[in-house]
């Protein structure tokens, strides 16, 4: 775990959680007990000590199931960290459909519009524990509270090699023929797509953009623009997430892309099953996204 080798010579990492996590933190309580807490089931409560913390110069990690640090919490969050300006990094694991089984209770898919919503939050959304570490130090490197939004674990890595830096949109695949951009571990999904598109003689370029807040520099996708379309796609609603900022970074920078969006279409009825079978019926699987890709093409 990152989080623990940083804390292993940082004493002021405090791990904080709500009564879950016991396989994932069970090393890290047992290593560094003086800076774990369980608050139990408490999450509101969980917000508003790591944020008192936060002011005493600790550096609180809060970890909990991706709905619960976020939309049971939004008030303190909103009062105790951000307006505050308290370094709190709220960590939210099994985004998107992760626990789709468990229902949409369990889902987390509005979490980065609310996020992006509320001031001086960092936004982070890596798609591999490549992105994952590089954000996890821009976190420790920044005095700004932070939002880290992650898979359920054991997502495969879309990268080969570290990254450098997230102030640009990180290409991941080269291509001749438009792009497609995306946010998180929906990558999984484009990347299997491009295999698809490839085998159709079809080649766009693909990027993934891990950090939300601060905005990336869209300037390099420039020259793709001009051989086909632009294809943004997310394990989120459509409303205020990925896609949403992207359109907003795109008129700020005055880019004049001409950008299609993929992803949680604002009419979900909360169908229950697996990550796979949501992603299926929400239509940004793989197949859905060489679809969605080649009516773009016509």
């Amino acid at each position: 775990m990152a989080l623990t080798a940083e804390a292993r010579i940082n004493p002021s990492i405090i791990l904080v959680t709500g009564d879950l996590g016991y396989g994932v933190l069970t090393d890290f309580a047992a290593e560094l007990p003086n800076q774990f807490i369980n608050v139990g089931i408490s999450e509101q409560s969980m917000m508003s000590l790591s944020g008192g913390m936060a002011s005493r110069e600790f550096h609180p990690f809060v970890y909990s199931i991706a709905n619960f640090p976020t939309f049971r919490c939004l008030e303190q969050i909103r009062n105790d960290i951000s307006y505050m300006g308290n370094r709190v990094c709220i960590v939210s694991v099994g985004a998107g459909f992760a626990y789709g089984s468990q229902g949409y209770s369990h889902h987390a898919i509005e979490d980065i519009a609310i996020m992006r919503a509320i001031p001086n939050l960092q936004i982070y959304n890596p798609a591999d524990s490549i992105e994952m570490v590089f954000a996890l130090k821009e976190i420790l490197d920044s005095s700004n509270p932070s939002y880290l939004r992650l898979g359920k674990g054991g997502e495969p890595n879309i990268h080969d090699r570290v990254i450098e830096s997230m102030n640009n949109p990180i290409k991941v695949r080269q291509g001749d023929r438009g792009a497609m951009i995306f946010s998180g571990t929906i990558g999984v999904e484009v990347l299997h797509a491009w295999e698809l598109l490839r085998e159709k003689g079809i080649s766009p370029s693909v990027y993934s953009v891990p950090r939300i807040f601060p905005a990336p520099d869209l300037s390099v996708l420039g020259s793709d623009r001009k051989t086909g379309p632009i294809l943004t796609i997310e394990e989120h609603s459509l409303t205020g997430g990925f896609g949403s900022a992207f359109l907003e970074w795109n008129s700020d920078q005055k880019l004049n892309l001409e950008v299609q969006r993929m992803g949680v279409r604002p009419e979900s009825n909360g169908e229950i099953g697996s990550q796979s079978y949501q992603r299926r019926i929400h239509k940004i699987d793989a197949e859905s996204i060489v679809n969605t890709f080649l009516n773009c093409l016509r």
